[in-house]
């Protein structure tokens, strides 16, 4: 009866850890989106987009300027409100075309509107095996890879340095992946490393961080079954030392 009891809890606990999915990966795809190796891309230019936060400053004029930590909030349909000139749509553009739109704007009613134009809320996403994973501010205008891993503290140990996936959206929101090998300096001599506005970067785990998973769901039901027999092995020794009167 004791031998069945182990064995119904051992059958119970094995098919309990094989019934695990083991595969760890973000993004996996049967159909995966457009993937680009190596691209060319030297310069990035930011084009604001709704629900951007915006810090928009008149050297001449800071009553009219926006609030350096809060900023102005575009809203669903591209549009931005500031004295003077009321509602002005810059979504879509960029900061210099904006600038020069709003220039445009105030020269009706100031005298040399010199503009400084800044979106506050730029930010990238690392998740993965680095050791700090979250949102990264992009407070610079072009972030290499690089950069935002060393801002993420570093990869892990377990980190699969020869294919980090950046996740990005073209102009038509198509989801790019790029995919770079970090241990090669002649792929990153190639390839794009500056990190846009909104990027994930996504850092996989190698096998030997797979097979500790794996092992450790496998092993762990018998850390289980050992718990639970414990307690009946230590009353079968009693039970046996017990002398007889």
């Amino acid at each position: 009866m004791f031998r069945n009891l182990v064995l119904s809890i051992f059958i119970l606990f094995f098919l309990s850890s094989c019934s695990q999915k083991f595969n760890q990966t973000l993004f996996s795809t049967k159909k995966p989106p457009q993937i680009e190796s190596i691209i060319s891309d030297k310069t990035i230019e930011y084009k604001i987009l709704p629900n951007d936060r915006l810090k928009v400053e008149l050297y001449k004029y800071p009553n009219i300027s926006t609030s350096a930590s809060n900023g102005i909030l575009v809203s669903s349909d591209g549009n931005i409100s500031l004295p003077l000139i009321n509602s002005v749509h810059i979504g879509g553009l960029t900061q210099p075309d904006a600038i020069k739109l709003l220039e445009n704007k105030f020269k009706k009613y100031l005298k040399y509107p010199h503009i400084y134009l800044e979106v506050l809320n730029k930010r990238c996403y690392v998740l993965g095996e680095v050791n700090s994973v979250g949102i990264i501010n992009l407070d610079k205008e072009n972030m290499t890879i690089i950069e935002a891993i060393s801002f993420a503290k570093d990869f892990t140990v377990w980190a699969l340095k020869d294919d980090v996936m950046v996740v990005s959206h073209d102009e038509n929101n198509h989801i790019i992946i790029r995919r770079i090998d970090m241990t090669s300096f002649e792929t990153l001599a190639k390839s794009n490393i500056i990190i846009k506005p909104n990027d994930i970067i996504y850092v996989k785990a190698n096998r030997w961080k797979t097979y500790k998973i794996f092992t450790t769901n496998v092993l762990s039901p018998f850390t289980d079954i050992s718990k639970i027999l414990s307690p009946f092995l230590s009353i079968k020794y009693l039970w046996q030392t017990t002398p007889s009167y």
